[in-house]
């Protein structure tokens, strides 16, 4: 088994070995990964934190040693926090990281930071908070930064910030936590799910107070929620059918 540390910033994980494949994630800088298969230009990845496969650019990332994929899984909390920073390597060239990149790497990359970290898990209390970083950032498919961003990457980079752990799709967020019998019982934080007209849950968003939720649909916004969905107040009616309420926390 060879193993492997994303190196950049921001790289696409896609569906198949092709730059115009389907981006179906993003490898965020320090986010390390079993190869499950390499080629001579791409590479079939299992990403640590999340279970998520995909390929990736040979060129995207850096090789690292089974020892070292040990050390990184049992690394404690250690992301960056503003929305944009950079580290340096030893020759001073700069990379730009967003928001929530893993910064455990940075002696096997040999690179250094000097900004803000988050270092410990936060209470629940805390989600909604990191949530508004994100607010107004475009909805964009695979995404996982306030630059693009789609559902359940928002929940999952939410969660992640504060130090847990959610999958990827919303359908695989669905499978965690308890199930709430009714929107009262939630409290913010929570997940609602929604699904489309064949059952599938196709949705996600995180709970707030007062009958509101904030989630990715167009961009990061927030709208009203009620017993049969989001209700849109721009469009006056509802874009989203609710499924099921889980409590992760």
């Amino acid at each position: 088994m060879q193993y492997g540390i994303c190196n950049l910033g921001i790289v696409p994980i896609r569906f198949e070995p092709s730059d115009t494949s389907e981006m179906v994630t993003q490898a965020l800088y320090g986010d390390f990964f079993k190869v499950l298969e390499k080629r001579k230009k791409w590479s079939r990845v299992r990403i640590a934190f999340d279970k998520y496969e995909g390929w990736i650019d040979n060129k995207q990332y850096s090789e690292i040693k089974e020892d070292d994929y040990v050390n990184l899984q049992s690394a404690d909390i250690n992301l960056s926090k503003d929305l944009i920073e950079f580290v340096v390597d030893k020759t001073n060239n700069l990379y730009p990281i967003p928001m929530g990149s893993n910064l455990n790497g940075l002696a096997l990359l040999e690179h250094r930071f000097d900004g803000n970290v988050i270092a410990s898990k936060s209470p629940k209390s805390n989600l909604i908070a990191t949530s508004f970083m994100y607010l107004n950032a475009p909805y964009f498919w695979g995404g996982k930064t306030p630059f693009g961003i789609d559902c359940s990457g928002f929940t999952q980079m939410v969660y992640r910030l504060n130090g847990y752990t959610l999958l990827r799709d919303a359908s695989e967020q669905a499978t965690q936590g308890e199930a709430l019998s009714f929107i009262e019982e939630s409290e913010p934080g929570d997940l609602a799910f929604f699904d489309n007209s064949e059952g599938h849950i196709t949705h996600v968003g995180i709970i707030m107070e007062d009958n509101y939720i904030i989630h990715a649909h167009g961009k990061v916004r927030i709208d009203r929620l009620d017993h049969s969905g989001i209700y849109n107040k721009e469009k006056n009616s509802h874009t989203h059918k609710l499924r099921v309420i889980k409590k992760i926390i």
